[in-house]
């Protein structure tokens, strides 16, 4: 049974049709990426299935169970987490503060302190404990928010284009940490543009164009599929290849 499935899904405000009849299969333990074009359809998608949109029609399925009417609360309790683009961490607060205050009423309180310790050290922020989040540079931001997300141990995390902004070196870090994550059993499913990132992470890739699922298969079948440089790249595989980056087809 797939842990998330999407049904001849529909959204559209007013006479806009943004997501047309999207059928989508996320698998367990699968790390999952939607790339397109800007105007794609991909933030809807993503709020569609995070419950922040109810669809126009069609349906959504998360572990077998149909949550397509359930508020964004009721789905984050069955099992899902999400990390948006933009942190919404708390500034003003240490990031141990932070950590604490995503996880406080999901552990106890003798062993809260040493999941903050093990946490911090996988997001690589131990050294900065006590620094106030908002000093935090934006990759470490990125990251402190990535951990208040996965801190609740979900099913699915969804991840809103988490390397946005980042150097080439905090995005690599960042693939690193999505892929320790789901060597331990997490499902992913992420929003982004970087090329290099989904091809270090990807288990499968969906494309959007128009609101409608263009292509999925490998990345490396996206790569080669000469349609879906034309629509994300607007230009021909032939001109790509010769000033993509090393990471493959990059947007």
């Amino acid at each position: 049974m797939p842990l998330l499935e999407t049904r001849a899904l529909n959204k559209r405000f007013g006479g806009l049709h943004v997501t047309n009849n999207v059928d989508l299969v996320l698998e367990t333990g699968e790390v999952h990426c939607l790339i397109g074009p800007n105007g794609a359809g991909k933030s809807t998608l993503f709020r569609l299935i995070l419950g922040e949109h109810l669809p126009s029609s069609g349906s959504i399925l998360f572990g077998g169970e149909d949550i397509t009417a359930f508020k964004s609360f009721q789905r984050i309790r069955r099992g899902m987490s999400v990390k948006f683009q933009v942190p919404g961490i708390f500034k003003a607060l240490s990031v141990r503060q932070n950590l604490e205050i995503a996880m406080q009423h999901h552990y106890e309180p003798a062993t809260l302190a040493e999941e903050i310790d093990r946490l911090l050290a996988f997001l690589n922020l131990s050294g900065d404990a006590r620094r106030l989040a908002g000093n935090l540079s934006h990759g470490q931001k990125q990251w402190l928010e990535i951990g208040m997300a996965i801190s609740l141990k979900p099913r699915l995390l969804l991840l809103d284009e988490p390397t946005a902004g980042m150097s080439p070196e905090e995005t690599h870090a960042t693939g690193e940490m999505i892929k320790r994550l789901n060597a331990d059993g997490m499902t992913v499913l992420a929003v982004e543009h970087d090329m290099a990132f989904v091809r270090q992470v990807a288990d499968k890739v969906t494309v959007l164009h128009l609101g409608k699922v263009f292509a999925q298969g490998s990345i490396d079948d996206i790569v080669a599929d000469e349609e879906v440089a034309a629509i994300y790249l607007g230009q021909t595989t032939a001109h790509a290849t010769a000033h993509q980056q090393p990471g493959g087809l990059h947007a």
